[in-house]
């Protein structure tokens, strides 16, 4: 019986393995291949080694990239953990009308990245978007045409953040939410009794206890974040001068504009591996929290 249930266990997970290896584990192994090749556009192969990779580092283009997708991480999901936090702490004193509220605060969460990215693109405009025209109006700005959001190298990048701050701060708002309503409020009230002020319940109580769920939602920002493109290339398309460039910008750009196949792997592979040792760091991190402390 044993065996029986075993084989049919297998018959059910048969068909996500051929789904991984097909759409999955063949596109890496092939990709991985691909960087250590440099690959004409007839097809020809002429084996590289690791010049790819070394250009990957010494080229200059991929390390602008790489400091535009950390600049992109620090701005966008520090401002969208410490927002989400803040609102997180406001929708969990269930006042009346705190619902409606919470619903429409989710609405972003319902918008694809990229019909995002086109909406903030129109509202960022110099010419009739409305972001300049509320700062002129309310007299930050002087005219509307004081910041050019999308083809200013020094506003661009930020501009991008600022779109997916408004899509993704829901998302940490909702989590951060869970880990507050899943806190004992016996632990509160016991802190209350004590003479805890609320931001010291903040502080000692409510943030250790959420350490988890924050650590969850950050891993999964961050690298959510680094790997943006449909944001980013709807608003900018990585301009101008790069200055809005990231990762996955230069990869897409190599592979589809350039058609250098084997420097583009090289810089896929770099980048898969930033990642998967990132995520390893922050599930050690989960797993063992005695240690991160």
């Amino acid at each position: 019986m044993r065996l029986i249930s075993r084989k049919t266990l297998l018959l059910f997970f048969l068909p996500g393995a051929i789904f991984m290896g097909a759409f999955l584990i063949y596109p890496i192994l092939t990709m991985v291949y691909d960087s250590f090749f440099e690959i004409g556009l007839t097809g020809d192969r002429s084996f590289v080694g690791l010049a790819n990779y070394i250009r990957a580092f010494t080229a200059g283009g991929f390390l602008k990239q790489l400091r535009n997708t950390i600049v992109y991480i620090v701005i966008a999901v520090g401002v969208e953990t410490v927002m989400g936090f803040v609102f997180a702490l406001f929708f969990e004193l269930n006042y009346k009308g705190s619902r409606i509220l919470r619903s429409i605060m989710m609405a972003p969460l319902m918008i694809a990245p990229l019909v995002a990215g086109l909406t903030w693109k129109l509202m960022m405009s110099s010419s009739f978007g409305i972001v300049n025209e509320l700062l002129t109006r309310v007299g930050i700005l002087s005219s509307s045409s004081d910041i050019i959001w999308l083809a200013d190298e020094r506003w661009s990048l930020l501009a991008c953040c600022i779109a997916d701050i408004w899509l993704t701060t829901p998302f940490m708002m909702l989590m951060t939410l869970a880990g507050l309503r899943g806190i004992n409020s016996s632990v509160l009230e016991a802190a209350k009794m004590d003479g805890a002020s609320p931001l010291q319940q903040i502080l000692t109580i409510k943030l250790p206890m959420i350490k988890p769920v924050l650590l969850t939602a950050l891993s999964v920002r961050i690298i959510d974040a680094a790997r943006t493109f449909d944001i980013i290339w709807a608003m900018t398309e990585g301009g101008p001068n790069s200055s809005s460039e990231t990762i996955s910008i230069v990869i897409y750009k190599t592979l589809t504009r350039y058609a250098d196949i084997g420097y583009a792997s090289s810089m896929a592979v770099i980048f898969i591996v930033v990642l998967v040792v990132f995520t390893l760091v922050f599930m050690q991190s989960l797993w063992n929290p005695r240690k991160s402390m």
